[in-house]
């Protein structure tokens, strides 16, 4: 890869156009090349690939600080806000998907009036938020329909100035995203107002963002419908709260463990928890978010390394566009040999996937919560002297193909000593991005239950949904809830027995029947459970459509859906994330309800082993008596063959 030369960091002065080549931060892609920079000083993007096993290629931002308009006042802006950041609201948002499954994490943004809805991939390396726009005559089939400015009261766009690119008629300014597998995003710029969900106490906002005209690669095979960028610039959706003084100069991200996925955000402040760990983040160092990472701990003791191996080029950079971890090679063949010492009782075997050398281990078990019984405890240890414990979910990824098998997430970051920490270090952590105060938090928590946990000025704390009883089961009456009521989080620790709801689809009755198998296989994968949890119990017509009632039942023999994967379960579903064919036609989500798990009697809870126990009873007696009836009849046999014309002995008559 390339050596990197970027544009100094202080200088004051605004360039000419350039182009800036700067070596790719992930090791299993090509090399990275540059969008060229305007003679405005517009933002620089890093094309960086993604990790192995995933194609998704995300941008990182590059900028000096003299490159927008708020090098000239936002500093002193951001200054006068902190007196009054206690009284700011936020932005409280849900996360869906998963890292390692999708190859990224999605929240949902509404924009226009009436809003439109969209799955955006969360990305801090990402300095600007794009849709697919319906003038895009080139662009994939994504979880939503695309953007109709047409059909928004509110839309504006972006008319041509000096501090923007503008299109040929030099009437609209536009953008330009280009990616190093020659994937590329394209289109204009348009402003119009961004709401951020239900359970946000920040008002609807107006924000500038991308309307896509045109989409390659990955960028057009996506399921996910944009991106949501995160990034430093002045086109960032963080940078434009902020700069209307709507918001204090802070993220939070909270992405759920290894069998969970989801999670939740918070645009804006949020009082730190008093055990959150702190890392220094210099915005001058680099553009990325960076964290002082000095030393790596494996079972309690350090790395023999120098502490400088983890400073070099962009230092250490924490990204959510990232799945895994790479570590410079001095630091990875010191953490690899280290865990391997630690695991005799393992088998070390093939990885999933054979073009890539995976360090794998089989025999640990697939229960998550017991892998500290066989994988040591890391930790990281920051310039401030605190460190962060990582648990195996934070540095191990499931082997595909073998049960109970695991491959370490920590790779060699070849021909590059950046170190690189993405989403799977962070698993099941409250990370926010204090940009005001230039650090960076940690803290360990179960994000499905963040809210629960939380309690800080700013945050909401949910409505109690369930009460706790002494066996811990949901304690709610099962009554019907309107598909919009803002609080959808079930504690992880409560039990749901049955999740029930009313949908209704624009498809007539007699056309919705000869479909329903298919219907539920779609509804099992959108919600991603089972095809046997998903039982239809009524359907009715109703207009020209049909009202259908479904239940989600606990999976396999289980007598409960635990509080997270209900809490899934639910957030798919008011969210309107089923993606059904548009054969079945539009659907809209009337109802919904929980039930706690039945209690059974001491029958009913032993009726299945009495019926094997009677059952098998019955064989050995059979068993039994078979046998006793074959060996009478071998010791004492019925009757001698005798030949014809043989002499028989005379028996006499005996009288009547």
């Amino acid at each position: 890869m390339p050596v990197s030369s970027i544009l100094a960091a202080r200088s004051r002065v605004q360039l000419a156009s350039a182009f800036l080549l700067l070596s790719s931060l992930a090791p299993h892609g090509p090399q990275a090349f540059f969008h060229s920079c305007s003679a405005h000083g517009d933002p620089v993007n890093l094309v960086r690939p993604f990790p192995a096993g995933h194609s998704m290629v995300l941008p990182l931002f590059l900028s000096s600080p003299n490159s927008s308009r708020q090098s000239l006042d936002g500093s002193h802006r951001r200054h006068l806000q902190k007196e009054d950041r206690w009284i700011t609201p936020n932005a409280r948002m849900a996360l869906y998907d998963d890292l390692l499954t999708n190859g990224y994490y999605t929240t949902r943004l509404r924009i226009g009036t009436p809003p439109q809805k969209f799955a955006l991939i969360v990305d801090t390396g990402s300095s600007v938020t794009y849709v697919p726009c319906s003038t895009c005559e080139v662009c994939g089939d994504h979880q939503d329909a695309k953007f109709q400015p047409d059909l928004s009261s509110t839309y504006q766009p972006v008319k041509c100035h000096l501090n923007c690119t503008c299109d040929e008629k030099n009437t609209q300014c536009v953008y330009e995203r280009q990616y190093a597998e020659m994937s590329s995003s394209s289109g204009v710029l348009g402003e119009d107002v961004v709401s951020f969900g239900d359970e946000s106490m920040l008002e609807p906002q107006r924000a500038v963002f991308g309307c896509e005209n045109l989409e390659t690669g990955d960028l057009f095979n996506q399921r996910a419908d944009g991106i949501m960028g995160l990034g430093r610039g002045e086109l960032s959706i963080m940078d434009q709260l902020v700069d209307k003084g709507v918001i204090s100069d802070s993220f939070s991200l909270c992405y759920g463990g290894m069998d969970m996925g989801g999670g939740a955000m918070v645009l804006g402040g949020i009082s730190p928890p008093g055990d959150m760990v702190f890392s220094h983040s210099d915005p001058v160092r680099s553009p990325y978010y960076n964290i002082e990472l000095k030393e790596i701990h494996v079972a309690g003791k350090p790395l023999q390394l120098n502490p400088r191996v983890f400073d070099s080029k962009y230092g250490t950079v924490l990204d959510s566009g990232t799945t895994y971890a790479y570590l410079p090679e001095a630091a990875f063949v010191e953490f690899r040999d280290s865990i391997v010492e630690k695991l005799h009782p393992l088998r070390q075997i093939h990885g999933p996937d054979p073009n890539y050398n995976d360090i794998c281990f089989s025999g640990a078990g697939s229960d998550v919560s017991q892998l500290p019984k066989f994988f040591p405890e890391v930790e990281l240890a920051f310039g401030s002297g605190q460190k962060l414990s990582l648990a195996p979910e934070n540095y191990l990824f499931r082997h595909s193909k073998v049960h109970g098998g695991y491959c370490l997430g920590i790779f060699q970051n070849e021909n590059d000593q950046t170190t690189l920490l993405g989403g799977i270090i962070v698993r099941n952590t409250l990370v926010t991005y204090d940009r005001e105060n230039q650090r960076i938090g940690f803290w360990k928590t179960n994000c499905s239950e963040l809210w629960d946990r939380l309690h800080s000025p700013g945050t909401p704390s949910p409505a109690p949904s369930a009460s706790y009883s002494g066996n811990k089961t949901i304690g709610m009456s099962p009554t019907w809830s309107p598909s919009g009521l803002p609080n959808k989080i079930i504690p992880g620790k409560l039990q749901v027995g049955l999740i029930i709801f009313d949908l209704f689809l624009s498809l007539k009755y007699p056309d919705l029947v000869p479909r329903v198998t298919e219907l539920e296989q779609y509804i099992a994968r959108e919600l991603e459970v089972n095809t046997s949890q998903v039982h239809l119990l009524n359907v009715t017509s109703k207009g020209n459509g049909s009202l259908m009632t479904w239940a989600i039942l606990p999976p396999g023999s289980d007598d409960y859906i635990s509080g997270a994967a209900a809490t899934r379960i639910i957030l798919r579903l008011t969210d309107d994330r089923l993606s059904l064919p548009y054969t079945f036609g539009s659907y809209k989500l009337v109802k919904w309800k929980v039930e706690p798990p039945l209690k059974r009697t001491w029958w009913q809870q032993r009726f299945l082993a009495l019926v094997v126990g009677a059952i098998l009873a019955i064989i050995c007696s059979f068993s039994t008596f078979l046998s006793w009836y074959i060996w009478r009849h071998r010791k004492h046999p019925l009757g001698t063959y005798k030949p014809v014309n043989a002499v028989m002995p005379e028996q006499e008559l005996q009288p009547l």
